[in-house]
């Protein structure tokens, strides 16, 4: 078997996170809307707007934007025999967002006023359990480390530890990954703040006694903290990565006495 045979598969970052994470969320935001409570309100002379094929009510449309991260998910366990990361996170997001949204839409179609804290604890919770995710596992046999970054389908692994054990440097080179593990982490952490107050600043400025105009707040602020809430864990993490990149192939440089050309697989 060949080496580019026996590599893992390879997952498209980019897909990933549109099939299981954006798009499941922007479902969910453009498809809440409750057409019987739309109704209502225009019944009862509010100025509301009228209800679209696509306003399918909170349920279904949490229904629907599970399916996406769902079925991705089945499909790569059934190829792969692994689970998708990004499945479980788009899964835990989609959960969290609809339920939340469920809690905080009334009956009556007036939002709860305590919606800013809320939602900002919730979009503060996933980079935060992902942060935490990421340090923990480092001591588990598959450090989520070696998902984002330090992957067999970038570095030549096994080179990589042949040259350590040969050089006696074990003790450095699991402290080199434990300091890549912090590092990473960290950027989750960043995310975290900035994912709350986000979500402070697009909705903390809803009127709550205007039924019709909350409920439009709420799904537009939703939205622009979807796509800024990417850019939050995106920016921070990204940096933080290219920096992480550089520390490692570093360290390995040193520890291993290897070129970056013998240290990272041929593309």
């Amino acid at each position: 078997m060949s080496a580019a045979d026996s590599k893992p598969p390879q997952e498209n970052p980019l897909t990933n996170i549109l099939v299981n994470v954006l798009v499941p969320i922007l479902a969910l935001t453009m498809m809440s809307d409750d057409p019987a409570i739309l109704e209502q309100l225009a019944a009862e002379g509010v100025d509301a707007k009228e209800p679209r094929p696509w306003h399918l009510g909170p349920v279904k449309a949490l229904i629907l934007a599970l399916a996406l991260p769902v079925c991705y998910g089945i499909w790569f366990f059934c190829k792969y025999r692994k689970l998708n990361f990004f499945s479980v996170v788009g899964l835990v997001s989609v959960l969290l967002t609809g339920g939340l949204t469920l809690y905080l839409w009334q009956e009556d179609g007036s939002v709860r006023p305590n919606a800013p804290t809320l939602f900002g604890i919730k979009e503060g919770s996933i980079p935060l359990i992902l942060g935490i995710a990421i340090f923990v596992s480092h001591w588990t046999r598959m450090p989520l480390l070696n998902t984002f970054l330090y992957s067999p389908q970038i570095f030549d692994i096994a080179k990589i530890e042949n040259a350590v054990r040969e050089r006696d440097s074990l003790e450095r080179y699991s402290k080199l990954l434990f300091n890549c593990t912090i590092f990473f982490a960290l950027s989750f952490l960043v995310s975290t703040v900035a994912n709350f107050f986000l979500a402070q600043h697009f909705l903390g400025g809803i009127d709550f006694d205007d039924k019709l105009e909350a409920r439009r707040q709420y799904n537009n602020g939703v939205g622009k903290l979807t796509f800024w809430g990417f850019i939050a864990i995106g920016v921070p993490i990204l940096a933080i990565l290219m920096f992480v990149m550089w520390y490692l192939v570093s360290g390995l440089k040193k520890l291993t006495g290897l070129d970056t050309e013998e240290i990272l697989l041929p593309r």
